[in-house]
């Protein structure tokens, strides 16, 4: 409850106390002589209540409760209703404003809670967990959501959903891009997403090192001068996921590691690419699927920056003169981190053109 004026934490406190006592919970006060009140109601089944009233005019209710039946929740909804009527009355429409937050539900089977970003919790519509497990370079889950189907997340960030092809269609040019005959290298892209696209277009040769970290907008390069090179650490394990249960995403691509126009290498990237550049091999297209924009400049994101910026030297040294560099950047609220990537390509050893493109991902619920 945010009230027009200032508490009287006393009188709010002997206004709710009833309704708490007649729960059959016993109550604990504290008080502070300029910040308010805390009151405690603990039932004996184990159910409590927070009482918080700032004198500044925030009253806040916290119940926690371990209902499995639709009972419980009817019981807990009843005690919430009967706190709203007596701040009504208590107040006489002096409140500016109620909110009623949903239940947040812990240690559920399902874990349905995910951060955006830019640090907002989000509660999926998650019904099933698909597949979990540990690989030796992080945690990998398959989750079932109603609206998105199955969705990839990676040591705790979303990473693709199979209703996302938004985000595959941005990070290979927007639809703009003739990929006929064309040398792609992907880097990352273990879901298979980007080469079951590419596939489709009729390339001469798509080659993909892959290696998984969480997605993020789109920016897009053109490179005036060129050379050679990019990077990967393959997760099979990633790829065994997603062949088998985000099929709506890879189709039949990762069944094989080779086809007719491409192959998936399970390799440590940057030797690989070392090898091309010595054999002086040239793509049209670098697509870099691997990890996102960093969110902030502290000393523990020092080495994120520097990989970074070794995957784009290297990455504008395998471009033929005309090719075309595609990767993503992050979420299009991080303005900072987003100016802070931007920067770095006039540090480039060649200079090079980019352009950006903003896309609604469903999954992520957010702009990238």
């Amino acid at each position: 409850f945010f009230l027009n004026l200032t508490a009287d934490c006393n009188a709010v406190l002997k206004a709710l106390q009833p309704i708490f006592q007649e729960q059959g919970m016993t109550e604990t006060v504290h008080n502070w002589e300029d910040h308010g009140y805390l009151a405690t109601y603990i039932k004996k089944n184990g159910s409590f209540a927070n009482l918080r009233i700032h004198p500044h005019g925030l009253v806040l209710v916290d119940l926690q409760s371990y209902n499995d039946h639709m009972k419980g929740r009817e019981e807990v909804d009843q005690l919430l209703n009967k706190v709203e009527e007596r701040m009504k009355e208590l107040f006489h429409g002096n409140i500016k404003r109620v909110k009623r937050l949903p239940a947040i539900l812990r240690g559920g089977v399902i874990d349905r809670y995910w951060p955006t970003a830019d640090g907002r919790l989000v509660e999926y519509d998650i019904d099933e967990v698909v597949y979990d497990e540990d690989s030796p370079f992080q945690n990998i889950k398959i989750l079932h959501s109603k609206q998105f189907g199955n969705i990839l997340i990676l040591s705790g960030d979303v990473n693709l959903a199979e209703s996302d092809l938004a985000y595959t269609q941005a990070i290979m040019g927007g639809g703009k891009e003739d990929y006929t005959g064309k040398e792609v290298l992907i880097l990352g892209g273990g879901d298979g997403g980007i080469l079951y696209e590419i596939v489709k277009l009729k390339p001469k040769m798509v080659t993909m090192v892959e290696i998984s970290f969480d997605k993020q907008l789109i920016i897009h390069f053109n490179v005036l001068h060129p050379v050679f090179s990019a990077p990967s650490n393959i997760d099979q394990m990633v790829i065994d996921g997603c062949k088998k249960y985000m099929r709506k995403t890879c189709g039949d691509v990762l069944d094989n590691l080779k086809g007719e126009c491409y192959q998936v290498l399970i390799e440590d990237c940057i030797p690989v690419l070392k090898r091309y550049a010595k054999e002086g091999r040239m793509f049209d297209y670098v697509i870099n699927d691997l990890t996102a924009v960093p969110i902030s400049t502290s000393p523990e994101e020092d080495s994120t920056w520097e990989f970074l910026r070794l995957i784009l030297d290297l990455s504008m040294k395998v471009l033929k003169q005309d090719g075309k560099y595609f990767t993503q950047g992050n979420c299009i609220n991080l303005t900072d981190a987003l100016t802070l990537y931007e920067e770095q390509l006039s540090r480039l050893y060649c200079p090079v053109e980019f352009s950006k493109e903003t896309v609604c991902v469903p999954s992520y619920m957010e702009l990238y």
